[in-house]
């Protein structure tokens, strides 16, 4: 049984050890689970991924209960199905979505999973980020796979629902050494229906489309919407569409924050990315790792972060070696 370190990272370690596990039929324990952490062990969203990576390949799962430091993947064929997991909390679902979306590349037959939690949440990407930059990118390079939302879920009560189907697929290399001229924009903003009569996906929506107009000479798009949620939020994603590539930018409401504010935060971090050369933005530069070592290829991104580095050491572990390499001003990215 391979053995990893569960100190040396997060939840994203954990969920990548069992995607990996299943990928490559290779039993792994992670040790430690979030040692470095000021509450260490398994949270109920990192339990829910295992989860749902472990009914994708009938796999046996020691370990997998909350607070627990130490878990063990002994993974079967990745014969598909369907399954359904709840997180309990506003744990973030596009995370848990995140570890079974790699299966695809060995997968014998489709996998359909209905997860509920948390759809916009801190510390994750939202929801629009997954459907409207990551999966767009992904398809591009052979993934097959649709997300159906049914409600959205804010933090603290969670509640929202998303169904994802992925299928067979082939891989080809992510071929992004550069990204291209910017060829739109586009504004997605939601809020929860309790917020609809001070007006906050508009506003939200609003603003971010007149600071993008006056930032760059490009169509820009927009799209403002209401959800019945369990608990009050909003949240704003700035997606810019490049010739070779995508990139998304991301911030959610707070009480007392206005929704105008909400929008500026989206916009500035995609100004800040857009006067790199990069062709990922730093978020999608290590959520592609996973395909990076499946199918190869190369993709730069303005910064070097730790869950980058962390990343694309385990992967490692499991012999695939990617490469991340300071160049010209950005961080080159391959395999």
């Amino acid at each position: 049984m391979m053995s990893v370190d569960g100190s040396m990272g997060g939840g994203q370690l954990v969920r990548t050890a069992a995607t990996f596990a299943a990928l490559t039929g290779e039993s792994v324990e992670v040790t430690d689970v979030r040692g470095a952490r000021e509450e260490p062990g398994l949270k109920r969203q990192h339990v829910a991924a295992l989860e749902a990576v472990a009914a994708a390949c009938d796999a046996d799962l020691a370990g997998a209960e909350a607070g627990s430091e130490r878990v063990a993947v002994d993974p079967g064929a990745l014969d598909g199905g369907e399954t359904r997991v709840d997180v309990g909390t506003a744990g973030s679902v596009p995370l848990i979505l995140d570890a079974v979306l790699p299966l695809a590349a060995r997968l014998e037959a489709p996998y359909r999973v209905t997860v509920s939690g948390g759809t916009d949440v801190q510390w994750a990407p939202p929801l629009d980020y997954l459907t409207d930059v990551k999966l767009p990118v992904l398809r591009a390079h052979g993934l097959d796979a649709s997300v159906t939302p049914t409600r959205r879920g804010f933090y603290p009560a969670g509640g929202g629902a998303v169904t994802l189907t992925v299928r067979p697929s082939t891989l080809t290399p992510l071929d992004l050494r550069e990204r291209g001229r910017l060829r739109h924009l586009a504004v997605e903003s939601a809020a929860s229906e309790s917020l609809r009569e001070a007006d906050v996906a508009e506003r939200q929506a609003d603003a971010a489309v007149e600071a993008l107009q006056s930032t760059a000479a490009v169509p820009v798009l927009r799209e403002s919407a209401y959800d019945e949620t369990a608990s009050s939020g909003s949240v704003v994603t700035v997606v810019a569409a490049y010739e070779h590539a995508r990139a998304g930018f991301s911030a959610l409401g707070e009480r007392g924050t206005p929704a105008e504010a909400v929008a500026e935060g989206a916009v500035e971090s995609f100004r800040a990315f857009d006067r790199t050369p990069a062709s990922a933005d730093a978020h999608l530069a290590d959520q592609l790792l996973p395909y990076l070592a499946l199918a190869g290829g190369v993709y730069t991104t303005p910064e070097r972060t730790a869950h980058l580095e962390t990343h694309a050491d385990l992967l490692g572990t499991f012999g695939f070696d990617v490469d991340v390499a300071d160049a010209d001003g950005v961080v080159r990215v391959s395999r």
